[in-house]
């Protein structure tokens, strides 16, 4: 199996790119360019399939999604565990037809509280035995996933984006490529972001607590916003 492949297989397993590096004993330098053109090369077949009206196959979520967040009741969208104690980590996969035997997959871990999307994992072509292995990997972490409606997946993740951008923070590198999957996003989000409707961040192994607490000095006063770090 050459590295491209490898590379490929990690993925799939929810890998992030210094993860699979420490694993194949290579470079990050060299691992991140090859996740990009992955993700590129998926994406430009999807397009040519019209991945933002093609059949969505599937899309699911954590359970104990919906922890902290404001709804709009009149969209009916249901957590069927919400208060599984997920804190603002949020992972949304979803499934387009690609061709007759083969699906447009990619996940999407967003922080709805502060960072918006931290982590894309796609888009990749997978036959259907892949998806389920995939679908496995992708949401271990979390006590279980329900189905959800394409139009729930897209207020969260898109929405998570906005939210994030006027904090002062930009998606994950990836989301451009795999953005298509969810279709398009012209409106604003049913969703009321952050913890109870305030900004808080909580850190993650590969975040730069610092430069996120700076950031959000930059357009909030202290008492706008919450933080935990390792630190504290």
């Amino acid at each position: 199996m050459d590295l491209k492949e490898q590379v490929r297989e990690l993925r799939l397993q929810g890998k992030s790119p210094k993860e699979i590096a420490r694993a194949l004993k290579v470079s990050p330098s060299v691992v991140a360019p090859i996740v990009r053109a992955i993700a590129a090369e998926t994406a430009e077949a999807a397009e040519a399939q019209g991945p933002g009206e093609a059949e969505v196959v599937g899309c699911w979520i954590n359970v104990g999604w919906s922890e902290g967040l404001g709804l709009d009741p009149a969209r009916g969208w249901v957590d069927e565990a919400p208060n599984s104690g997920v804190g603002g980590m949020v992972s949304v996969l979803v499934a387009r037809r690609h061709t007759w035997d083969r699906l447009s997959v990619c996940g999407y871990l967003a922080d709805v509280y502060c960072l918006g999307v931290k982590s894309v994992i796609g888009p990749d072509v997978l036959d259907d035995r892949d998806l389920v292995r995939f679908r496995e990997y992708f949401f271990g972490e979390y006590p279980g996933w329900q189905e959800a409606p394409i139009e729930l997946a897209r207020h969260l993740v898109f929405g998570s984006v906005d939210y994030a951008r006027k904090l002062g923070f930009e998606p994950h590198d990836l989301f451009a490529l795999g953005s298509d999957l969810l279709g398009k996003w012209e409106e604003e989000s049913a969703v009321t972001f952050g913890r109870d409707g305030k900004p808080f961040y909580v850190e993650g192994p590969e975040d730069d607590p610092a430069r996120v607490v700076r950031t959000l000095r930059r357009t909030l006063s202290d008492d706008e916003f919450g933080y935990v770090t390792a630190g504290q």
